[in-house]
């Protein structure tokens, strides 16, 4: 009973059931694994800053897509935007006790006011990686691969990492920035127009779209090719604006051939972001996956991640073999073999098997009065619905465990 409670979520939130929860899962185990790889460590941050903190560093419109409150003690403040602010206030706030060039991954929800639409929430996942302290061309080149190396080891193929430089906007009025960053979004037209009724010439357009390579952009491109990546992958865009306030000079999007809803990734350069809160310049580079978008773009492309078959239910026969199915599954779990009890003695078998199948559990143990008497188990295929008697110290083989992933399972 609802009892007249409106009990749905709010709209641009949402719930995650252990289907779902399993893919993210896994997806974020997929990427920390690379950002370790790399030596990045991990950092989080609280949902809530000082409003000032956080204000006035994303634009114009990211202050107006900012959850901002007064608390119960009457102080300003802000849930977290992006993760990249954060990070910078954590800098300042720490410089002295962390080791530079600091390298650091983030995973946490962001929240922001958006229009709610496909691949875009109020409340969602943001994926960060950056590298604070060193104004180094090769701290930038790295980002960019550890971006490609996380969506190779997610199973994407045929990604394309658009580049550019921040400088070329270096004589372009801010709001002109933020409205060309709308091209992909809505076309040359309307940002042509968008310019013009803004006042500005609509020739800037045109003047970025036959600008030429950095000396940056170039060195960039020479290291990125030594890097392993191609030019079909990393491409030079003069258009690619990022429209965030914060950046200096590399800024990139990646997008998915195939997954047409928007970039999945971007990120770039920052150099001045933390002098405004530590009061001298401290480089950085960095960037964000779009969690949300990443998982739609898996599901849209069928990429899936391997899910964990390995999984085993021991059943309780009845109330006399209660303590074998408990030594069995504490015998399991200690053998690094994951696996379930089920957790009601005065089940039926059937009800038990049903509960196994709903859940998607591969393979279910039995251990009754024959197989008591035989010193084995029953073991159940639940996708073949194959069962056979087997010893405890087979399991491993017979659910496909690699070479080395159970102890000794004899008895």
């Amino acid at each position: 009973m609802s009892n007249g409670m409106n009990i749905q979520t709010l709209k641009g939130f949402r719930d995650f059931l252990p289907g779902q929860m399993k893919l993210r899962q896994s997806v974020i185990s997929v990427v920390k694994n690379v950002f370790e790889s790399y030596g990045f460590e991990p950092l989080e941050t609280p949902a809530l800053e000082y409003s000032e903190i956080l204000t006035g560093k994303y634009g114009e419109e990211g202050d107006k897509l900012m959850y901002k409150f007064e608390d119960n003690g009457g102080r300003s403040v802000a849930l977290r935007y992006d993760q990249t602010v954060p990070l910078a206030r954590v800098i300042a706030q720490y410089q002295n006790e962390l080791p530079m060039p600091f390298k650091r991954y983030q995973i946490q929800p962001v929240w922001r006011a958006e229009n709610t639409q496909r691949g875009r929430y109020r409340e969602f996942l943001q994926v960060d990686g950056d590298i604070v302290g060193t104004d180094s061309i090769l701290a930038d080149v790295e980002i960019v691969v550890i971006v490609a190396k996380c969506l190779e080891a997610l199973g994407f193929s045929g990604i394309k990492i658009r580049i550019n430089d921040r400088a070329l906007f270096s004589n372009i009025p801010p709001r002109a920035v933020q409205l060309i960053d709308k091209l992909k979004k809505v076309g040359e037209e309307k940002v042509r127009q968008s310019l013009k009724d803004e006042g500005f010439d609509e020739t800037i357009l045109d003047t970025l779209t036959a600008s030429k390579k950095t000396r940056y952009l170039k060195n960039f491109f020479e290291l990125i090719n030594v890097s392993g990546l191609d030019s079909d992958t990393v491409i030079f865009d003069p258009t690619l604006a990022r429209g965030l306030d914060y950046y200096t000079s590399l800024i990139f999007e990646v997008e998915v051939e195939g997954y047409n809803v928007g970039s999945v990734c971007g990120g770039g350069r920052y150099d001045k972001l933390i002098g405004m809160f530590s009061g001298n310049d401290i480089p950085a580079v960095g960037f964000a996956f779009g969690f949300d978008r990443l998982i739609e773009a898996m599901e849209a492309l069928k990429i899936s991640q391997p899910k964990n078959n390995n999984t085993v239910l021991v059943t309780i026969f009845s109330e006399e073999y209660k303590n074998n199915s408990i030594e069995l599954a504490q015998t399991l779990r200690q053998n690094n073999i994951a696996c379930e009890l089920y957790l009601d003695e005065t089940a039926k078998l059937d009800k038990q098997l049903k509960y196994a199948d709903k859940k998607g559990i591969a393979y279910v143990i039995i251990i009754g009065p024959e197989e008591k008497e035989k010193n084995v188990v029953k073991l159940k295929n639940m996708k073949t619905g194959e069962q056979k008697e087997v010893l405890i110290s087979v399991i491993p083989d017979l659910i496909g465990l690699p070479a080395g992933k159970a102890g000794n399972l004899s008895k």
